[in-house]
Protein backbone atom coordinates (compact mmCIF):
# COMPACT_ATOMS: atom_id res chain seq x y z
CA UNK A 1 0.00 0.00 0.00
CA UNK A 2 1.04 3.21 -0.80
CA UNK A 3 0.94 6.55 0.86
CA UNK A 4 0.47 10.27 0.50
CA UNK A 5 1.37 13.39 2.64
CA UNK A 6 -0.72 16.28 2.16
CA UNK A 7 0.93 19.69 3.00
CA UNK A 8 -1.51 22.93 3.90
CA UNK A 9 0.02 26.29 3.15
CA UNK A 10 -1.61 29.37 4.10
CA UNK A 11 -5.31 30.33 5.42
CA UNK A 12 -6.65 28.34 2.34
CA UNK A 13 -4.48 24.83 2.30
CA UNK A 14 -5.20 24.82 6.21
CA UNK A 15 -8.96 25.04 6.21
CA UNK A 16 -9.40 22.45 3.46
CA UNK A 17 -7.26 20.55 4.61
CA UNK A 18 -9.20 20.64 8.23
CA UNK A 19 -11.84 19.63 6.39
CA UNK A 20 -10.50 16.76 4.44
CA UNK A 21 -9.24 14.91 7.65
CA UNK A 22 -12.02 15.45 9.40
CA UNK A 23 -14.41 13.61 6.77
CA UNK A 24 -11.55 11.13 5.91
CA UNK A 25 -11.68 10.28 9.61
CA UNK A 26 -15.08 9.43 9.08
CA UNK A 27 -15.67 7.41 6.51
CA UNK A 28 -12.71 5.18 7.55
CA UNK A 29 -14.89 4.75 11.01
CA UNK A 30 -17.88 4.14 8.85
CA UNK A 31 -16.54 1.78 6.82
CA UNK A 32 -13.88 -0.28 9.06
CA UNK A 33 -16.33 -1.56 11.59
CA UNK A 34 -13.53 -3.89 13.46
CA UNK A 35 -11.38 -0.61 13.92
CA UNK A 36 -7.98 -1.76 13.24
CA UNK A 37 -5.21 -0.12 11.78
CA UNK A 38 -5.23 -1.55 8.01
CA UNK A 39 -3.88 -0.90 4.56
CA UNK A 40 -6.41 1.32 3.62
CA UNK A 41 -6.08 3.57 6.92
CA UNK A 42 -2.42 3.62 6.64
CA UNK A 43 -2.70 5.43 3.11
CA UNK A 44 -3.45 8.72 4.75
CA UNK A 45 -2.56 8.56 8.48
CA UNK A 46 -0.01 6.92 10.72
CA UNK A 47 -0.51 4.89 14.24
CA UNK A 48 1.31 6.01 17.13
CA UNK A 49 2.03 4.80 20.50
CA UNK A 50 2.77 7.14 23.64
CA UNK A 51 2.22 5.08 26.58
CA UNK A 52 6.30 5.62 27.42
CA UNK A 53 6.19 9.58 26.65
CA UNK A 54 8.07 9.07 23.48
CA UNK A 55 5.93 9.18 20.51
CA UNK A 56 6.34 5.68 18.29
CA UNK A 57 4.91 4.61 14.99
CA UNK A 58 3.50 1.15 15.28
CA UNK A 59 4.45 -0.56 11.70
CA UNK A 60 1.27 -2.35 10.34
CA UNK A 61 0.23 -5.45 11.62
CA UNK A 62 2.06 -4.84 15.06
CA UNK A 63 -0.19 -5.72 17.37
CA UNK A 64 -2.73 -6.85 15.37
CA UNK A 65 -3.76 -3.86 13.70
CA UNK A 66 -4.76 -1.87 17.07
CA UNK A 67 -5.18 1.56 16.70
CA UNK A 68 -2.93 3.87 18.98
CA UNK A 69 -3.24 7.36 18.57
CA UNK A 70 -3.64 8.16 14.50
CA UNK A 71 -1.49 11.34 12.71
CA UNK A 72 -2.00 12.47 9.62
CA UNK A 73 0.37 12.65 6.66
CA UNK A 74 0.10 15.87 7.13
CA UNK A 75 2.87 19.23 7.09
CA UNK A 76 1.06 22.15 8.35
CA UNK A 77 2.93 25.66 7.09
CA UNK A 78 1.30 29.25 7.73
CA UNK A 79 3.19 32.33 7.92
CA UNK A 80 0.98 33.85 10.09
CA UNK A 81 0.13 31.10 13.16
CA UNK A 82 -3.32 31.77 14.52
CA UNK A 83 -4.97 29.56 11.57
CA UNK A 84 -2.35 26.48 12.34
CA UNK A 85 -3.14 27.53 16.55
CA UNK A 86 -6.85 27.26 16.03
CA UNK A 87 -6.89 24.20 14.14
CA UNK A 88 -4.34 22.53 17.08
CA UNK A 89 -6.70 23.73 19.80
CA UNK A 90 -10.14 22.05 18.18
CA UNK A 91 -11.21 18.25 18.62
CA UNK A 92 -9.39 17.53 15.57
CA UNK A 93 -5.82 19.09 16.43
CA UNK A 94 -4.75 15.59 18.11
CA UNK A 95 -4.55 14.19 14.42
CA UNK A 96 -1.80 16.53 13.59
CA UNK A 97 1.70 16.13 14.45
CA UNK A 98 3.49 18.85 16.44
CA UNK A 99 6.38 18.13 14.72
CA UNK A 100 5.34 18.46 11.51
CA UNK A 101 4.23 22.56 11.64
CA UNK A 102 5.81 25.34 10.33
CA UNK A 103 4.46 28.51 11.31
CA UNK A 104 5.68 32.33 11.66
CA UNK A 105 3.81 35.56 13.37
CA UNK A 106 3.55 38.21 11.04
CA UNK A 107 2.13 36.68 7.87
CA UNK A 108 3.33 37.78 4.13
CA UNK A 109 1.77 40.72 3.41
CA UNK A 110 -0.61 39.36 0.33
CA UNK A 111 2.87 38.92 -1.47
CA UNK A 112 4.10 36.34 -3.59
CA UNK A 113 7.08 38.11 -3.52
CA UNK A 114 7.55 38.10 0.92
CA UNK A 115 6.57 34.34 0.47
CA UNK A 116 8.32 33.06 -1.82
CA UNK A 117 11.59 35.04 -1.69
CA UNK A 118 11.82 35.95 2.04
CA UNK A 119 9.69 33.51 4.06
CA UNK A 120 11.24 30.48 1.36
CA UNK A 121 14.75 31.44 1.98
CA UNK A 122 14.43 32.48 5.26
CA UNK A 123 13.27 28.66 6.11
CA UNK A 124 14.66 26.74 3.31
CA UNK A 125 16.21 24.38 5.77
CA UNK A 126 13.58 23.64 7.90
CA UNK A 127 10.96 22.73 5.18
CA UNK A 128 13.63 20.46 3.47
CA UNK A 129 14.13 18.68 7.37
CA UNK A 130 10.14 18.82 7.78
CA UNK A 131 9.57 16.78 4.35
CA UNK A 132 12.18 14.58 4.82
CA UNK A 133 10.90 13.49 8.49
CA UNK A 134 7.35 13.08 6.85
CA UNK A 135 8.43 11.35 3.66
CA UNK A 136 11.19 9.00 6.84
CA UNK A 137 7.71 7.62 8.10
CA UNK A 138 6.01 6.29 4.83
CA UNK A 139 7.00 2.80 3.98
CA UNK A 140 6.19 3.43 0.18
CA UNK A 141 5.50 7.38 -0.77
CA UNK A 142 3.80 7.54 -3.96
CA UNK A 143 2.13 11.36 -3.86
CA UNK A 144 2.26 15.12 -2.38
CA UNK A 145 -0.56 16.76 -2.43
CA UNK A 146 -0.34 20.80 -1.96
CA UNK A 147 -3.35 22.85 -0.57
CA UNK A 148 -2.94 26.58 -1.15
CA UNK A 149 -4.91 29.55 -2.58
CA UNK A 150 -3.39 31.62 -5.73
CA UNK A 151 -4.28 35.28 -4.45
CA UNK A 152 -2.82 35.47 -0.95
CA UNK A 153 1.16 35.85 -0.43
CA UNK A 154 1.95 32.51 1.78
CA UNK A 155 -0.19 30.62 -0.35
CA UNK A 156 0.71 31.12 -3.56
CA UNK A 157 4.33 32.16 -2.61
CA UNK A 158 5.17 29.36 0.04
CA UNK A 159 2.95 27.16 -1.29
CA UNK A 160 5.33 27.47 -4.86
CA UNK A 161 9.11 27.28 -2.99
CA UNK A 162 7.70 24.01 -1.58
CA UNK A 163 6.93 22.71 -4.91
CA UNK A 164 10.12 23.49 -6.17
CA UNK A 165 11.69 22.09 -2.96
CA UNK A 166 9.74 18.67 -3.37
CA UNK A 167 10.72 18.72 -7.39
CA UNK A 168 14.50 18.74 -5.82
CA UNK A 169 14.38 16.75 -3.11
CA UNK A 170 11.86 14.12 -4.20
CA UNK A 171 11.90 13.93 -7.95
CA UNK A 172 10.48 10.60 -8.19
CA UNK A 173 7.24 11.33 -5.90
CA UNK A 174 4.14 12.78 -8.05
CA UNK A 175 3.27 16.24 -6.81
CA UNK A 176 -0.53 17.06 -7.00
CA UNK A 177 -1.57 20.78 -6.90
CA UNK A 178 -4.77 21.89 -5.22
CA UNK A 179 -4.88 25.36 -6.33
CA UNK A 180 -8.28 27.81 -5.14
CA UNK A 181 -8.29 30.65 -7.61
CA UNK A 182 -9.50 33.97 -6.49
CA UNK A 183 -12.66 35.54 -7.86
CA UNK A 184 -12.81 38.46 -9.96
CA UNK A 185 -13.99 40.51 -7.30
CA UNK A 186 -11.38 39.50 -5.04
CA UNK A 187 -10.52 42.09 -1.99
CA UNK A 188 -6.79 41.19 -2.51
CA UNK A 189 -5.54 44.36 -5.24
CA UNK A 190 -2.28 42.33 -5.57
CA UNK A 191 -4.25 38.87 -6.24
CA UNK A 192 -3.47 39.03 -10.23
CA UNK A 193 0.25 39.31 -9.27
CA UNK A 194 0.44 36.93 -7.13
CA UNK A 195 -1.62 34.47 -9.47
CA UNK A 196 0.63 34.71 -12.19
CA UNK A 197 3.51 34.37 -10.29
CA UNK A 198 2.20 31.24 -8.78
CA UNK A 199 1.14 30.25 -11.90
CA UNK A 200 4.37 29.86 -13.72
CA UNK A 201 5.85 27.74 -10.59
CA UNK A 202 3.00 25.38 -10.72
CA UNK A 203 3.40 25.40 -14.70
CA UNK A 204 6.78 24.05 -14.78
CA UNK A 205 7.09 22.14 -11.26
CA UNK A 206 4.21 20.33 -10.54
CA UNK A 207 3.01 17.24 -11.97
CA UNK A 208 -0.78 17.90 -12.08
CA UNK A 209 -2.75 21.06 -10.70
CA UNK A 210 -6.34 20.57 -9.77
CA UNK A 211 -7.56 24.33 -10.44
CA UNK A 212 -10.39 25.63 -8.29
CA UNK A 213 -12.21 29.07 -8.59
CA UNK A 214 -13.55 30.93 -5.13
CA UNK A 215 -16.87 32.09 -7.71
CA UNK A 216 -17.69 28.42 -8.50
CA UNK A 217 -17.54 27.73 -4.69
CA UNK A 218 -19.88 30.24 -3.78
CA UNK A 219 -22.40 29.51 -6.86
CA UNK A 220 -22.69 25.73 -5.99
CA UNK A 221 -23.20 26.84 -2.30
CA UNK A 222 -26.11 29.20 -3.64
CA UNK A 223 -27.47 26.21 -5.92
CA UNK A 224 -27.18 23.77 -2.61
CA UNK A 225 -28.81 26.14 -0.48
CA UNK A 226 -31.39 27.02 -2.68
CA UNK A 227 -32.39 22.97 -3.60
CA UNK A 228 -32.34 22.05 0.37
CA UNK A 229 -34.51 25.42 1.61
CA UNK A 230 -36.98 25.15 -1.02
CA UNK A 231 -40.26 24.20 0.54
CA UNK A 232 -41.44 20.81 -0.69
CA UNK A 233 -44.83 19.08 1.23
CA UNK A 234 -45.18 22.30 3.55
CA UNK A 235 -41.46 22.66 4.60
CA UNK A 236 -37.90 22.80 3.84
CA UNK A 237 -35.56 19.69 4.95
CA UNK A 238 -32.51 19.24 4.95
CA UNK A 239 -30.47 16.03 3.40
CA UNK A 240 -26.87 14.99 2.90
CA UNK A 241 -24.59 17.47 0.49
CA UNK A 242 -21.37 18.45 -0.69
CA UNK A 243 -20.72 21.77 1.24
CA UNK A 244 -22.38 20.34 4.68
CA UNK A 245 -19.41 18.35 5.89
CA UNK A 246 -22.07 15.63 7.29
CA UNK A 247 -20.18 13.26 9.29
CA UNK A 248 -17.36 15.50 11.01
CA UNK A 249 -16.22 15.93 14.11
CA UNK A 250 -18.56 15.46 16.63
CA UNK A 251 -18.93 19.25 18.54
CA UNK A 252 -16.72 21.61 15.75
CA UNK A 253 -18.76 24.38 15.12
CA UNK A 254 -19.46 25.45 11.61
CA UNK A 255 -16.74 28.56 10.66
CA UNK A 256 -16.76 30.89 7.48
CA UNK A 257 -16.03 29.16 4.44
CA UNK A 258 -16.87 25.51 5.45
CA UNK A 259 -19.05 25.10 2.79
CA UNK A 260 -17.18 25.79 0.48
CA UNK A 261 -13.79 24.18 1.55
CA UNK A 262 -15.98 21.15 2.53
CA UNK A 263 -16.48 20.97 -1.46
CA UNK A 264 -12.78 20.99 -2.05
CA UNK A 265 -12.37 17.93 0.90
CA UNK A 266 -15.07 16.10 -1.27
CA UNK A 267 -13.12 16.36 -4.72
CA UNK A 268 -10.18 15.09 -2.31
CA UNK A 269 -12.03 12.28 -1.08
CA UNK A 270 -13.16 11.23 -4.22
CA UNK A 271 -9.75 11.73 -5.96
CA UNK A 272 -8.39 9.73 -3.03
CA UNK A 273 -10.77 7.18 -2.58
CA UNK A 274 -9.19 4.15 -4.87
CA UNK A 275 -6.41 5.05 -2.76
CA UNK A 276 -8.10 4.63 0.80
CA UNK A 277 -10.48 1.78 -0.46
CA UNK A 278 -10.93 -1.45 -2.15
CA UNK A 279 -13.21 -1.27 -5.62
CA UNK A 280 -13.11 -3.56 -8.73
CA UNK A 281 -11.59 -1.21 -10.82
CA UNK A 282 -9.50 1.48 -8.59
CA UNK A 283 -7.40 3.89 -10.16
CA UNK A 284 -3.95 4.51 -8.71
CA UNK A 285 -2.51 8.18 -8.67
CA UNK A 286 0.33 7.52 -10.76
CA UNK A 287 -2.35 6.63 -13.61
CA UNK A 288 -3.88 10.14 -13.38
CA UNK A 289 -0.80 11.62 -14.71
CA UNK A 290 -0.29 8.95 -17.34
CA UNK A 291 -3.51 9.07 -18.82
CA UNK A 292 -4.36 12.45 -18.51
CA UNK A 293 -1.66 14.71 -18.77
CA UNK A 294 -0.56 14.45 -23.02
CA UNK A 295 1.98 17.26 -22.35
CA UNK A 296 4.03 18.18 -19.49
CA UNK A 297 2.73 21.84 -19.25
CA UNK A 298 -0.37 21.05 -19.76
CA UNK A 299 -1.60 19.74 -16.50
CA UNK A 300 -4.42 21.42 -15.60
CA UNK A 301 -7.32 19.11 -15.01
CA UNK A 302 -10.66 20.64 -14.32
CA UNK A 303 -12.59 18.92 -11.88
CA UNK A 304 -16.64 18.66 -11.31
CA UNK A 305 -18.88 16.71 -8.74
CA UNK A 306 -22.26 14.80 -9.01
CA UNK A 307 -24.20 14.75 -7.24
CA UNK A 308 -24.37 17.93 -5.28
CA UNK A 309 -26.94 16.64 -2.66
CA UNK A 310 -28.81 13.64 -1.88
CA UNK A 311 -32.08 14.45 -3.29
CA UNK A 312 -34.26 11.78 -1.80
CA UNK A 313 -33.33 13.10 1.74
CA UNK A 314 -34.59 16.57 1.26
CA UNK A 315 -37.66 15.64 -1.27
CA UNK A 316 -36.45 16.46 -4.46
CA UNK A 317 -37.13 14.42 -7.51
CA UNK A 318 -34.47 11.25 -7.31
CA UNK A 319 -30.90 12.34 -9.13
CA UNK A 320 -30.76 9.32 -11.26
CA UNK A 321 -26.99 7.64 -12.18
CA UNK A 322 -27.50 9.36 -15.34
CA UNK A 323 -28.00 12.45 -14.67
CA UNK A 324 -25.10 12.62 -12.78
CA UNK A 325 -23.01 11.36 -15.50
CA UNK A 326 -24.59 14.27 -17.62
CA UNK A 327 -23.84 16.76 -14.26
CA UNK A 328 -19.92 16.59 -14.47
CA UNK A 329 -19.95 17.60 -18.38
CA UNK A 330 -22.38 20.84 -17.36
CA UNK A 331 -21.18 24.03 -16.93
CA UNK A 332 -23.02 24.50 -13.17
CA UNK A 333 -21.05 21.66 -11.70
CA UNK A 334 -17.69 23.21 -12.73
CA UNK A 335 -14.82 23.76 -9.86
CA UNK A 336 -13.80 26.62 -12.19
CA UNK A 337 -16.10 28.67 -14.54
CA UNK A 338 -15.88 27.13 -17.56
CA UNK A 339 -18.03 25.17 -20.02
CA UNK A 340 -15.86 22.24 -21.10
CA UNK A 341 -18.64 21.29 -23.30
CA UNK A 342 -17.78 24.54 -25.91
CA UNK A 343 -14.37 23.37 -25.25
CA UNK A 344 -11.57 20.43 -26.79
CA UNK A 345 -11.11 17.48 -24.30
CA UNK A 346 -7.45 16.15 -24.21
CA UNK A 347 -8.25 13.74 -22.19
CA UNK A 348 -10.56 12.61 -18.90
CA UNK A 349 -11.10 11.06 -16.18
CA UNK A 350 -14.61 9.52 -14.84
CA UNK A 351 -13.75 7.94 -10.59
CA UNK A 352 -17.37 6.87 -9.40
CA UNK A 353 -17.83 5.80 -5.71
CA UNK A 354 -20.37 3.23 -4.73
CA UNK A 355 -23.40 1.20 -5.66
CA UNK A 356 -21.97 1.94 -10.00
CA UNK A 357 -21.88 -1.01 -12.32
CA UNK A 358 -18.99 -1.36 -15.27
CA UNK A 359 -22.03 -1.55 -17.48
CA UNK A 360 -23.31 2.06 -16.37
CA UNK A 361 -20.30 3.77 -16.98
CA UNK A 362 -19.74 2.31 -20.44
CA UNK A 363 -22.97 2.89 -21.76
CA UNK A 364 -23.11 6.49 -20.07
CA UNK A 365 -19.49 7.34 -22.11
CA UNK A 366 -21.12 5.95 -25.49
CA UNK A 367 -23.97 8.21 -24.85
CA UNK A 368 -22.25 11.58 -23.70
CA UNK A 369 -19.26 10.82 -26.34
CA UNK A 370 -21.01 12.26 -29.77
CA UNK A 371 -21.40 15.61 -27.36
CA UNK A 372 -18.04 15.94 -26.61
CA UNK A 373 -15.85 17.24 -28.52
CA UNK A 374 -11.96 14.90 -28.09
CA UNK A 375 -8.62 15.80 -29.98
CA UNK A 376 -8.27 13.67 -33.22
CA UNK A 377 -5.42 11.74 -31.56
CA UNK A 378 -7.01 10.52 -28.77
CA UNK A 379 -10.18 9.83 -29.24
CA UNK A 380 -10.65 7.29 -26.92
CA UNK A 381 -9.39 9.23 -24.41
CA UNK A 382 -11.25 8.11 -21.31
CA UNK A 383 -9.67 6.88 -18.22
CA UNK A 384 -12.43 5.39 -15.81
CA UNK A 385 -11.94 4.55 -12.53
CA UNK A 386 -14.60 2.41 -9.61
CA UNK A 387 -14.05 2.62 -5.75
CA UNK A 388 -16.96 0.52 -3.74
CA UNK A 389 -17.19 2.38 -0.94
CA UNK A 390 -19.23 5.43 -1.63
CA UNK A 391 -19.41 8.74 0.29
CA UNK A 392 -21.19 9.49 3.35
CA UNK A 393 -25.19 10.05 3.01
CA UNK A 394 -24.90 9.25 -0.68
CA UNK A 395 -25.23 5.70 -2.60
CA UNK A 396 -22.90 6.99 -5.42
CA UNK A 397 -20.87 9.50 -6.62
CA UNK A 398 -18.92 10.79 -9.73
CA UNK A 399 -15.92 13.20 -10.17
CA UNK A 400 -14.45 14.39 -13.62
CA UNK A 401 -11.46 15.37 -13.96
CA UNK A 402 -10.78 16.89 -17.52
CA UNK A 403 -7.77 17.88 -19.17
CA UNK A 404 -10.19 20.62 -21.35
CA UNK A 405 -9.06 23.98 -23.11
CA UNK A 406 -11.83 25.73 -21.15
CA UNK A 407 -9.14 26.29 -18.82
CA UNK A 408 -7.58 29.44 -20.98
CA UNK A 409 -10.63 31.71 -20.25
CA UNK A 410 -9.59 31.36 -16.41
CA UNK A 411 -6.08 32.20 -17.68
CA UNK A 412 -7.54 34.70 -19.51
CA UNK A 413 -9.00 36.24 -16.97
CA UNK A 414 -6.30 36.46 -14.57
CA UNK A 415 -4.18 38.00 -17.49
CA UNK A 416 -6.52 40.58 -18.10
CA UNK A 417 -6.83 41.96 -14.74
CA UNK A 418 -2.61 41.63 -14.48
CA UNK A 419 -2.11 43.75 -17.21
CA UNK A 420 -4.44 46.31 -15.65
CA UNK A 421 -2.48 46.58 -13.01
CA UNK A 422 1.05 46.09 -14.80
CA UNK A 423 0.78 48.90 -17.33
CA UNK A 424 0.10 50.95 -14.53
CA UNK A 425 2.81 50.14 -12.32
CA UNK A 426 0.59 49.73 -9.32
CA UNK A 427 1.71 48.26 -6.44
CA UNK A 428 5.27 46.94 -7.81
CA UNK A 429 7.13 48.92 -5.67
CA UNK A 430 5.82 46.08 -2.88
CA UNK A 431 7.49 43.28 -4.92
CA UNK A 432 10.56 44.63 -6.23
CA UNK A 433 11.85 45.87 -2.52
CA UNK A 434 12.24 42.28 -1.75
CA UNK A 435 15.77 40.80 -1.36
CA UNK A 436 15.56 39.04 -4.55
CA UNK A 437 13.00 40.06 -6.47
CA UNK A 438 13.08 41.53 -9.86
CA UNK A 439 10.81 42.68 -12.53
CA UNK A 440 11.88 40.61 -15.22
CA UNK A 441 10.09 38.24 -12.65
CA UNK A 442 7.02 39.29 -13.55
CA UNK A 443 7.48 39.51 -17.16
CA UNK A 444 8.53 36.26 -17.72
CA UNK A 445 5.56 35.02 -15.39
CA UNK A 446 3.05 36.11 -17.74
CA UNK A 447 5.10 35.44 -20.80
CA UNK A 448 4.59 31.68 -19.99
CA UNK A 449 1.05 32.15 -18.95
CA UNK A 450 0.52 33.86 -22.51
CA UNK A 451 1.91 30.70 -23.97
CA UNK A 452 -0.63 28.43 -22.31
CA UNK A 453 -3.07 30.21 -23.06
CA UNK A 454 -1.51 30.12 -27.00
CA UNK A 455 -0.70 26.34 -26.32
CA UNK A 456 -4.54 25.82 -25.67
CA UNK A 457 -5.87 28.07 -28.42
CA UNK A 458 -3.91 26.41 -31.23
CA UNK A 459 -4.90 22.90 -30.23
CA UNK A 460 -8.50 24.70 -30.25
CA UNK A 461 -7.94 26.48 -34.09
CA UNK A 462 -6.45 22.42 -35.23
CA UNK A 463 -10.09 21.32 -34.70
CA UNK A 464 -12.00 23.89 -35.46
CA UNK A 465 -13.32 24.97 -32.40
CA UNK A 466 -14.53 28.49 -32.47
CA UNK A 467 -11.86 30.87 -30.40
CA UNK A 468 -12.59 34.03 -29.04
CA UNK A 469 -8.95 35.54 -28.77
CA UNK A 470 -8.37 38.10 -26.47
CA UNK A 471 -6.28 40.95 -26.72
CA UNK A 472 -2.91 40.53 -25.23
CA UNK A 473 -0.40 43.37 -23.69
CA UNK A 474 2.88 43.40 -24.44
CA UNK A 475 4.48 43.93 -21.39
CA UNK A 476 7.32 47.28 -20.68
Amino acid sequence: MTQSIVIQVGQCGNQIGCRFWDLALREHAQYSKAGAYDEPLSSFFRNTDTRHGVQRDIPLGEGKGRIGMLKARAVLVDMEEGVVSELLSEPLGEVFDNRMLLTDVSGSGNNWAVGNKMYGTKYHENIVETLRKSAELCDCLQSFFILHSMGGGTGSGVGTKILEVLKDEFPEVYRFVVAVFPSADDDVITSPYNSVLALHELTEKADCVLPIDNQSLIDICQKVSRACHSKVGGGARRGSTVVAGDGGVAGSKEKPFDAMNNIVANLLLNLTSPSRFEGSLNVDLNEITMNLVPFPRLHYLVPAISPLFTSQDIGLPLHMLNQSFSDVFSRDYQLIKADPKHSLYLACALILRGKVNMSDIRRNIERLQPSLRFVHWNQQGWKTGHCSVPPIGQAYSVLSLANNTCFRHTLSDISERFNKLFRRKAHLHHYTAVDGMELDQLTQSMESLNSLVCKYESLETTMGVPTVHRPRFRLA
